[in-house]
C-alpha cells in the first residue's frame, strides 16, 4: 500500500480482536512520520474524521465508521542510549508490544517481562498505562514522540507530561484525538529487579522447577499464566480483561468483607484497597444462584476461566456486548455498592 492511498468501504473484522465485522469509509495504513503528516493533512484538508487505530486489541466496535480509520503501523526497534546500568530502547507505535518484550529479554534489558504476551501495539501501551503483575509501563517509561493532528508538528513527551493512572494517560482524556504516538522509548534495566510477588507467578516458577531466576523465566511464567486463564483472540473473540479493577477506601473495603469474607482486595500505597473485578462479577450473577462466569446469551458471554473478559462466541455484534457489560455493572453495582469501569474502549 502506497503512503497515501485511502481503501474506501474497508471491513475492519482483521483489526480488531473482538472480530466485530464492521466498515470504514476509508482506510490507509501509515509506515513512516512522513506518511502519516500527509496522511493528516489530507483528512484535515477534506475534514474526514479520524479514527487511529493500532493493534485493535482495547477496542468494542459497536458501529460503523464513519470516517478514516488510519492504521498506525510503524515499525522499527532499536537502542538509541545506554550506560552501565540503563538502556534505553525506542521502539515504533505499529511494533507488537509482545514483539518489543522478546526482543528486550532477547538482549537481557529487563523491567517489561512482566508485561509479555500483552495484546496490541507499542503505540497504545502510554495510552493506556499497560500493567500486568505488579508492573505498569510508566515505571520504565523514558518518553514517546507524537503528531499533532491539527498543525502535523512533532513533540516529545515525558511520563511528568503523560499524567499516568491506573490503565490511564492524558491520551484518553484531554488528548484524546488530538495526538498521534509515532514511537516510544524504555529506559531497561540491565541489572533485573525481578517482581515475581504479584499473583502466582512465584508459584508458576516453582511448578517450571526453575533454580536460576532470569527474565527469560519470568516472563515464561507470565505466558503460561496468560495463557491457561485467558482466551486467544484467534480462536474466541475478545479484548482481555473488559473492566478495571476498582478501588475503595480501606473503610468501605472492611464493610465489605464482613458481608462477604472471601472478597479479595490488594492494599494501595494511598491505603485504599483494589478490589479483583473478576471476583466480584464472578460473585454475583443474572439470577439468584448463578453465576456471570461462563456466562452465555446468544453469542455474547462471559469467559468460563476468568468472569473479567468478555467473550463473542461468533457472531455477536458490538451492541450485544455492550449491552453485557451494562448487566455486569448493574449486577455488580446492586451486590457490592461498587461502580465498575470499563477498560476496553467503545466506539
Amino acid at each position: 500500500m502506497t503512503h497515501m492511498e485511502w481503501i474506501e468501504n474497508k471491513s475492519l473484522l482483521r483489526h480488531n480482536t473482538f472480530g466485530m465485522d464492521v466498515y470504514a469509509r476509508w482506510f490507509t495504513e501509515v509506515q513512516s512520520e512522513d506518511a502519516l503528516r500527509n496522511t493528516l493533512a489530507r483528512a484535515g484538508d477534506i475534514k474526514s474524521p479520524l479514527f487511529i487505530l493500532g493493534g485493535g486489541s482495547n477496542i468494542l466496535f459497536t458501529k460503523n465508521v464513519d470516517g478514516l480509520v488510519l492504521l498506525n503501523a510503524i515499525p522499527g526497534m532499536d537502542v538509541v542510549q545506554e550506560d552501565e546500568q540503563y538502556v534505553w530502547v525506542k521502539a515504533g507505535a505499529g511494533v507488537r508490544w509482545h514483539q518489543l518484550v522478546e526482543y528486550c529479554i532477547e538482549h537481557g534489558y529487563a523491567g517489561i517481562e512482566n508485561l509479555a504476551l500483552i495484546p496490541g501495539n507499542t503505540g497504545a501501551a502510554p495510552m493506556q498505562n499497560i500493567g500486568a503483575y505488579g508492573v505498569e509501563i510508566k515505571n520504565v517509561f523514558h518518553c514517546l514522540t507524537a503528531m499533532d493532528v491539527q498543525d502535523q508538528l512533532m513533540h516529545t513527551m515525558y511520563a511528568d507530561d503523560c499524567a499516568f493512572g491506573y490503565r490511564e494517560s492524558r491520551f484518553k482524556r484531554e488528548w484524546k484525538n488530538k495526538y498521534v504516538i509515532t514511537s516510544v522509548t524504555l529506559k531497561l534495566n540491565k541489572k533485573p529487579d525481578y517482581n515475581i510477588s504479584y499473583g502466582a507467578i512465584a508459584r508458576e516458577l516453582e511448578n517450571m522447577g526453575v533454580k536460576d531466576l532470569s527474565i527469560r523465566a519470568v516472563a515464561d511464567a507470565v505466558i503460561k499464566i496468560r495463557m491457561g486463564k485467558l482466551p486467544d483472540p484467534a480462536v474466541i473473540g475478545n479484548a482481555g480483561s473488559f473492566f478495571k479493577n476498582p478501588e475503595v477506601s480501606a473503610d468501605t473495603f472492611h464493610a465489605l468483607q464482613e458481608k462477604h469474607q472471601d472478597i479479595v482486595g490488594y492494599i494501595l500505597e494511598t491505603g485504599r484497597v483494589k478490589l479483583a473485578a473478576g471476583w466480584l462479577i464472578e460473585h454475583c450473577g443474572p439470577a439468584e444462584g448463578v453465576s456471570w462466569k461462563g456466562y452465555r446469551k446468544g453469542d455474547a458471554g462471559c469467559h468460563a476461566l476468568q468472569a473479567l473478559v468478555l467473550v463473542n462466541h461468533a457472531h455477536a455484534s458490538g451492541a450485544d456486548i455492550f449491552e453485557l457489560s451494562n448487566r455486569i455493572i448493574e449486577s455488580v453495582q446492586q451486590t457490592f455498592g461498587v461502580a465498575l469501569e470499563r477498560e476496553v474502549n467503545v466506539y
